[in-house]
């Protein structure tokens, strides 16, 4: 059987995006059912200005409570020293580095040019790497920019070589917006394995803005992807992207991998039921299918 790896990212990309702040023992609950739904790799929380992402103010509180259960690494995102400093010294496992591929958007999200935010980058990952700590780079915009429109073959080509230039032990390439289509997702993977070679995870990083998420999701399995990141329910956004909607919903990406006859290692129940606790929380209903939907065969009328 074929497998794929689902990185659970509500706790970060999910909650930065919602109005209502859950509190830090909420997150740690919803962590804890990740963990008990088969997630592994979980992307806790985001180490950068609470001024800018006040959801994310409580870091290194979640850091301190998150159970650290053998086989469960959390990751942290980072944009600058400063906040990889703050990462070190809550012990996160892993840090997830940002990279927006358009200078208007790498403005507005880190205040700099692109050019400007992978020299920063690159120290950052030194610096992790000598710290122990594994490393991503992700690379936001790749497929679309709110602002500029498309981000061309020849921008995406130069941004990939100079980051793994870097040297990360990871490279994940983001629909932001949730722009992509299936042969975009192939053309640009096939674009970054060339460059970092084959020995190098590519990881992608899906929005399902305009619902073309599962079907992206399937182009990347194809392309050769070894991790997809999900959210529970669907839930997430960028802070600053007009129109931001959330990432690909996990129980999705489950239910689909289960019906092809790849592994995720997940469960899909436990993650149905963290959609409607969740759904509690936010006083909202969340996009995810399955909770309305049901697995299947099941108990239909």
């Amino acid at each position: 059987m074929s497998s794929i790896e689902i990185l659970e990212v509500s706790p970060r990309d999910g909650l930065q995006n919602e109005a209502v702040h859950v509190s830090t023992s909420d997150k740690i609950e919803l962590i804890e059912r990740a963990i008990s739904a088969g997630a592994r790799r979980i992307e806790a929380t985001s180490f950068v200005n609470p001024k800018r992402v006040p959801q994310m103010a409580d870091a290194a509180e979640v850091m301190a409570a998150v159970p650290r259960n053998k086989g469960v690494l959390y990751s942290g995102l980072v944009i600058n020293n400063k906040g990889l400093e703050r990462a070190l010294e809550s012990k996160v496992d892993q840090v997830n580095i940002i990279v927006v591929a358009s200078d208007t958007f790498c403005d507005r999200n880190q205040g700099m040019t692109t050019m400007e935010s992978i020299a920063i980058a690159t120290g950052l990952v030194k610096e992790a790497k000598s710290a122990g700590l594994f490393t991503t780079v992700t690379i936001g915009a790749t497929f679309g920019c709110p602002f500029e429109g498309e981000v061309s073959i020849e921008r995406i080509t130069d941004v990939i070589s100079r980051l793994v230039d870097a040297g990360p032990d990871e490279l994940t390439l983001a629909d932001t917006i949730g722009v992509a289509v299936p042969s975009e997702i192939k053309e640009r993977i096939a674009i970054a394995r060339k460059i970092a070679g084959a020995s190098m995870p590519l990881r992608l990083h899906l929005h399902d803005t305009r619902h073309t998420a599962v079907a992206n999701a399937v182009a990347a399995l194809e392309a050769g992807v070894s991790t997809l990141d999900a959210s529970i329910g669907g839930m997430g956004g960028c802070p600053f992207a007009p129109k931001a909607t959330g990432n690909v919903a996990t129980e999705d990406l489950i239910y689909l991998f289960n019906r092809m006859g790849v592994s995720t290692g997940m469960t899909l129940q436990p993650v149905i039921e963290a959609t409607e606790w969740l759904e509690g929380k936010l006083s909202k209903p969340l996009p995810g299918a399955l909770l309305r939907a049901g697995d299947f065969p099941g108990n239909l009328l």
